[in-house]
């Protein structure tokens, strides 16, 4: 179950990765860096490309190939943001959100 209010992602990484299903790799900022996560990516047959935070005693091996795509990622999500109804999220209901999403990339992407 999601947690409600300012919470860290990591702590919601759980959930959310047993909705997305099945994946090879997942891709993912130092913020993401915690030994539980990468021990549950990898009890899933998932790869994580995680570098580690600067404060780690013991280097972590990622695969900074497939980590420089990520960018491309964080692009998407800031290209949707310039819809401002995507990015302030005016709408209460997950339904009338998604819709908005969903107009806002065919638009972003396609035109």
């Amino acid at each position: 179950m999601l947690t409600a209010g300012n919470v860290s992602d990591v702590k919601d990484a759980p959930a959310l990765l047993e909705r997305a299903g099945r994946m090879r790799y997942l891709l993912g900022d130092k913020g993401y860096d915690a030994d539980r996560l990468r021990r549950a990516l990898r009890e899933a047959g998932t790869t994580p490309v995680i570098p580690a935070r600067r404060n780690r005693k013991r280097a972590i091996r990622f695969d900074k190939d497939r980590y420089r795509g990520r960018h491309l990622i964080e692009n998407a999500f800031c290209r949707l943001k310039d819809f401002r109804r995507v990015a302030t999220r005016y709408d209460k209901l997950a339904a009338n959100f998604l819709s908005g999403v969903a107009l806002a990339t065919a638009i972003a992407f396609w035109l």
